[in-house]
């Protein structure tokens, strides 16, 4: 049932975003964290996430007078309204006209949403019963391929948010699924329609032995089919029998599903955004496979304590949108540009790229959902790397730039396979931990060095979300966490955070130059990749033996 008490405003008509004008550089993080009750800050400005996480934002430049605007603004904008609005099944992606359901993939079975007389919820819950006793019965050898063997790799082929979201789950979860024995497939992913991206991961595998996960809702991704001619290529030259091998994940109305050449298909649909879709069988199949249906579970527990949470009208009882509206302030009030996304656990190493998809191909609009243009700027570019390792690479820009940069910083108590050594008095764990809480306090509060080159200015923001181990649900909850604070941010600045027009030109222009349809630039361009520097002088400077 349609809201009709919402409404979709601009974020510079709100009042409370005037109000937040009047604060800009009102407060010092440098003397919040410097003063002598900084520790009750520190604990104060906690807020409890799912998974056993919480969110930290000592370090950011709001007071009680910020927040207190803040919550105007979130209560100004029915933002979570508009998130019940969103869960409840009406039509939010207003360029595709389709409702937005990923919220469903990890719901109760009672939160049922009925579009065109299916109950979406149990659809998606079949599926993930479908593919988990597929899993199940992969594992105990109930399937196996032609010379009755187990499968002992699995490889996912798809790109887009059919490759960043499971492949960095995969990675986050990958050692502790080994060191709690929950490890059973080796997975891989072919992404990149660069030949050999495919070359390389199909040499490192026994094909014989491997599943092969084609991904893609439409049927027609042109990487992803290319990749999937590789694959097949490889399953002849190996005398390997298709539907012993391949698996698909994609649409009832794409020319994939029903297709022989499938062991098995398993369905989504277009109420799921590729870069949304983790927590559906676009992550579940080759999750499951690699790990087992219980660690997916728990996963998917972890997204729906936070989604829980995302009801909340509070926002201190609200992470996801309270680090929205921070970041919303940060971006229009502050002018800062840019978020870095800095996770101080190996596990998460691939998290940050993820990341950078699902905020920067959501929010990074320039029309209002209505397709009007909108005078203030939008989502932040997003990047990162996990610490220490950024710590020696890019951290100079952001102690000493030009630009302020807001961080956002995640970290555990613990390591996730309890590996490690005391060496000059500490474990490397603590080392982890200690670099977390230094560089949030370097950021925050500097340091002054008549030397110039020496000076921290500091007054740098940073957020930390902490908790004990990276878990399934510790995971769940962090990805969906990230989920909603996209969403809700495109709630704030007015945007249609689920569609990706940016990415249809480039698809397009590529197949006018695959059949020969272009002139121009375009031609030019093209040219210039058929016959490398044709027009260009040799340079005289190589030596003979080149």
């Amino acid at each position: 049932m349609v809201n009709k008490n919402i409404e979709w405003n601009n974020l510079d008509k709100t009042e409370s975003f005037k109000q937040l004008l009047t604060l800009k550089d009102s407060v010092s993080i440098k003397d919040k964290l410097s003063a002598s009750d900084a520790a009750e800050r520190v604990k104060e400005y906690s807020i409890r996430m799912g998974g056993k996480l919480a969110y930290n934002y000592a370090a950011k430049p709001v007071d009680e007078r910020t927040i207190k605007i803040l919550q105007k603004l979130a209560d100004e904008q029915q933002a979570v309204d508009k998130f019940e609005a969103l869960y409840n099944g009406e039509v939010i992606n207003t360029g595709e006209n389709r409702k937005v359901l990923h919220h469903l993939t990890r719901a109760q079975l009672g939160d049922a949403v009925m579009v065109d007389g299916v109950d979406k919820r149990l659809f998606y819950f079949t599926q993930q019963l479908d593919f988990e006793k597929f899993a199940s019965q992969i594992h105990d050898g109930t399937l196996v391929n032609e010379d009755l063997e187990k499968y002992t790799t699995v490889c996912q082929v798809g790109i887009g948010g059919s490759d960043l979201g499971p492949r960095a789950m995969y990675l986050a979860l990958e050692q502790w699924c080994k060191s709690v024995n929950k490890f059973n497939l080796t997975a891989k992913f072919i992404s990149n329609v660069d030949p050999d991206d495919a070359a390389q991961v199909i040499n490192s595998l026994d094909v014989r032995k491997t599943l092969f996960v084609i991904v893609s809702k439409s049927g027609t991704t042109l990487e992803t089919l290319t990749n999937e001619e590789f694959v097949k290529d490889a399953l002849r030259k190996n005398d390997c029998d298709f539907s012993k091998h391949l698996i698909a994940v994609t649409s009832e109305t794409s020319p994939m599903a029903h297709n022989p050449d499938y062991m098995k298909v398993f369905y989504m649909d277009d109420y799921i955004g590729g870069r949304y879709s983790s927590t559906s069988g676009v992550g579940g199949v080759v999750l499951s496979l690699a790990f087992t249906p219980d660690v997916f579970e728990l996963f998917l527990a972890g997204a729906a304590e936070e989604d829980a949470l995302a009801k909340k009208r509070d926002i201190r009882k609200n992470p996801a949108l309270m680090d929205a509206l921070i970041g919303v302030y940060e971006r229009n009030v502050l002018g800062y540009e840019s978020t870095a996304v800095l996770p101080y656990s190996q596990g998460l190493s691939r998290f940050p790229a993820h990341l950078q998809q699902l905020d920067m191909e959501s929010n990074g609009k320039s029309v209002n959902r209505f397709g009007e243009k909108i005078s203030y700027p939008t989502g932040p570019v997003v990047f990162g790397e996990p610490g220490t390792n950024g710590q020696h690479s890019f951290y100079q820009l952001l102690h000493q730039g030009t630009d302020i940069i807001p961080l956002q910083f995640i970290a555990f108590q613990y390591s996730q396979m309890s590996t490690d050594l005391t060496i000059e008095g500490s474990i490397s764990q603590e080392k982890l931990n200690a670099n977390v809480v230094a560089q949030i306090i370097a950021f925050a509060c500097g340091k002054s060095d008549e030397n110039p080159n020496k000076n921290f200015e500091g007054g740098r923001p940073s957020s930390l979300i902490y908790g004990d181990e990276l878990t399934p649900k510790t995971l769940g909850a962090l990805l969906a966490h990230f989920e909603n604070k996209v969403m809700f941010q495109g709630f704030l600045w007015n945007l249609n955070s689920f569609d990706q027009e940016g990415v249809q030109l480039g698809k397009k222009l590529a197949k006018n130059v695959l059949s020969k349809n272009m002139d121009g630039a375009l031609k030019a361009f093209s040219d210039l990749l058929i016959n490398p520097f044709h027009e260009l002088p040799i340079l005289d400077y190589i030596p003979q033996k080149y």
